[in-house]
């Protein structure tokens, strides 16, 4: 009796054998994503790498310099003006204005989805939603340029309002990226825990002050993400700037006003006939490697607002 009480206790007080088993099926997953992310790192290093090859060629030419590149405000390489910054304002510009149509918006949109629609009014509304953002940008362009300029112009005046501006190109690209700030601050909302909801019910707060005062600080990291990404992919647009912002660098802070962005003049120069080491040919690197590192920049803002603002919870 002794004897089997002690196998019994033997076998109750075993310590668990916690050795990883072989599963060969994740074992393949698990090669299969350490290749992709070594792909991705490689892909990232080899952008950087080109970029900077051919920006080097450009700044390396003796007339070329970081007084004229930053402190110069005309862009015309061809006769040695390399001033950045009417490219670099107009962009900014054209993005800003995305960011003031698209945030507020999509905001709205996404509480709306999040807090009040139905399930059944959810799975209708979010998929006509999301068909903006399978419109070709192409399209965003001549729409533009062939209804929001007219209705600018019908507002503010023909005098006002030039046929190729920074305003109706900057509203359609929020319209453009909607889908994109609604859909991912939708998802982050939703992702919020019903418990919140529940206390602050609980306090005896209405719906909305739940939603706006609760909900929507809990959210507040992802959020911060979707305008971050959105503001990226506004920076990084070219057929809706190069259609209706204008064809040619002006450095200005009028937005019904043409002017050139970074994106719109690379697309219109490289579509040329260029000769490769040029200086032409090498300022469409220059301008595409100052694009890169502010993407980066943002990317790494971004990141240290999630950081900042992220909140867990048990």
């Amino acid at each position: 009796m002794k004897q089997e009480n002690t196998i019994m206790e033997n076998q109750l007080f075993r310590p668990l054998d916690l050795k990883k088993k072989m599963r060969p099926g994740e074992s393949v997953i698990q090669a299969l994503l350490f290749i992709a992310g070594l792909g991705s790192i490689f892909i990232t290093l080899a952008i950087v790498y080109e970029l900077g090859k051919e920006a080097w060629l450009f700044f390396g030419n003796p007339d070329v310099t970081f007084a004229k590149f930053f402190g110069t405000t005309t862009w015309q390489p061809g006769i040695g003006h390399f001033g950045i910054w009417p490219l670099v304002t107009s962009t900014l510009i054209t993005s800003s204005i995305a960011i003031f149509v698209s945030l507020p918006l999509g905001l709205a949109v996404a509480l709306f989805l999040s807090e009040y629609a139905s399930p059944k009014a959810r799975s209708a509304l979010k998929p006509i939603l999301e068909i903006l953002a399978g419109i070709p940008t192409v399209v965003y362009g001549y729409f533009a340029l062939l209804f929001m300029t007219p209705l600018l112009q019908s507002i503010f005046g023909k005098q006002t309002v030039e046929v190729y501006n920074m305003a109706s190109a900057g509203l359609v690209m929020g319209i453009m990226i909607l889908p994109l700030i609604s859909s991912m601050s939708e998802d982050a909302l939703s992702a919020v825990p019903r418990a919140l909801r529940e206390g602050a019910y609980a306090m005896g707060a209405t719906k909305f002050e739940t939603s706006v005062q609760v909900v929507l600080p809990a959210a507040l990291s992802g959020i911060g993400a979707a305008l971050i990404i959105g503001i990226s992919r506004a920076i990084g647009e070219t057929m809706i700037v190069a259609i209706a912002a204008g064809s040619g660098p002006n450095f200005t802070f009028n937005p019904f006003k043409a002017a050139e962005t970074m994106t719109g003049h690379i697309a219109r120069i490289s579509g040329g006939d260029l000769s490769y080491n040029s200086i032409d040919y090498t300022s469409l690197f220059a301008i595409a490697l100052m694009l890169f590192l502010v993407t980066l920049i943002l990317n790494l803002i971004s990141q240290g607002i999630i950081n900042k603002f992220r909140q867990r919870y048990e």
